[in-house]
């Protein structure tokens, strides 16, 4: 015969952190991966570990979003989806590198430099 622990029998002297207990949590719906404008995007470089996003790590873009200055963004540029900063300057929009390898590239859809999404979340696998 096999036996489960449900959490709600125990012997003894029972816990104190009982009453602490969380149910199951469902990243799906904190994240709101329902919702159609929000997508996963996996990292690829380390350009904003300073920001504590590494390598690997998922980012939960969301399309819907309108753009604040300071925020991460997933943009296309030339031909290229990458990950920056996105800040304004006069009333110009500009993509920032994480680590200063990449000069500030204005965001004008004229010249393919365009914001696909706003970076809501971050979701590290592994630790």
């Amino acid at each position: 015969m096999s036996a489960r622990y449900a959490g709600d029998r125990t012997t003894g002297f029972a816990s104190p952190a009982a009453d602490a207990v969380e149910g199951p949590i469902d990243l799906s719906q904190i994240l709101d991966l329902k919702n159609p404008s929000r997508y996963p995007v996996r990292v690829r470089g380390a350009t904003f570990a300073g920001r504590g996003i590494l390598d690997g790590d998922i980012l939960i873009a969301d399309t819907a979003g309108s753009p604040q200055a300071g925020q991460l963004v997933i943009a296309w540029a030339a031909g290229r989806v990458l990950l920056a900063e996105l800040q304004k300057r006069d009333k110009t929009w500009w993509l920032l590198s994480g680590d200063d390898t990449h000069p500030p590239l204005q965001v004008d859809p004229a010249r393919d430099v365009e914001i696909w999404a706003n970076v809501t979340s971050v979701v590290r696998e592994k630790a």
